[in-house]
């Protein structure tokens, strides 16, 4: 059976894109894992997918989007949930569904399968307690399946994180590359050389003075921007009326007394 190497499934984060950091490109954290370990890379990740799209979507792709569909990965990169968890609807049992279902499918066409956890300080406003929900479905899903766990619960800062507090930097997208290789370390794989390694970049003063600046400006804007559209969405939502509460009709078909 032919094998094509690391496959990636996700959102935006791992689909990449985005701007230069001293120089360097920004690519996925799992092309990066993938040069490292030198193997062929497969990319499924979309811009804005939920753990319902890697079900419905990115995993049926595998079979009319490839020139190969019976192909086996060595490695199979599943980093989904941020999406998730800073929707309105946010259901923890839907996600862990479909979780399972991707890790399921993915246990018959990889060796070996890497899930990621979400950073706590992710977006702005903060998404909540919904961060720590998915995080814990992503760690149980992992131990029925046997999928190894790359924990970013940690991961905040400029120098990895964009002002939006939710897109990895050039450098955050290889320090995650990093992270997942000493997971995939460990667990045995060979990595023929580090990401950091593969890039070269030298800072100075003024470019950071000038980087500083143009982060608080962006960052103060996103923050009110999300604010705003959090709220808006909120208004937007339909008030449900109490348990028992008569509606409109209901009230105006009633007799009035006196």
């Amino acid at each position: 059976m032919p094998s094509l190497g690391v496959l990636a499934l996700g959102d935006s984060i791992t689909n990449g894109g985005g701007e230069l950091q001293w120089g360097v490109a920004l690519q996925s954290w799992a092309l990066w894992t993938a040069r490292a370990l030198g193997l062929p890379y497969s990319p499924f990740a979309t811009d804005g997918a939920t753990a319902r799209d890697v079900v419905g979507v990115q995993l049926p792709a595998l079979g009319w989007r490839s020139a190969r569909p019976e192909a086996h990965y060595e490695l199979a990169c599943v980093y989904i949930g941020a999406n998730d968890v800073r929707a309105l609807d946010w259901a923890a049992d839907a996600f862990e569904r479909d979780l399972d279902a991707t890790h399921g499918a993915l246990a018959a066409r990889a060796q070996r399968r890497l899930a990621v956890t979400i950073p706590l300080d992710l977006g702005r406003p903060r998404a909540g307690p919904e961060i720590e929900e998915a995080n814990a479905a992503i760690e149980r899903v992992a131990a029925r399946h046997g999928v190894l766990v790359l924990d970013l619960r940690g991961m905040r800062g400029r120098r990895v994180l964009m002002a939006d507090h939710v897109h990895p930097t050039a450098f955050g997208q290889l320090a995650i590359a990093e992270r997942a290789l000493d997971v995939l370390a460990a667990d045995g794989m060979e990595v023929l050389e580090r990401p950091w390694e593969l890039v070269r970049y030298e800072t100075t003063r003024v470019g950071r003075l000038r980087g500083d600046a143009t982060y608080a400006y962006r960052s103060a804007k996103q923050s009110i921007r999300a604010a705003g559209d959090h709220l808006g969405a909120r208004l937007r939502q339909p008030r449900r009326r109490p348990f028992g509460t008569p509606g409109l009709s209901e009230r105006a078909r009633r007799p009035r007394r006196g």
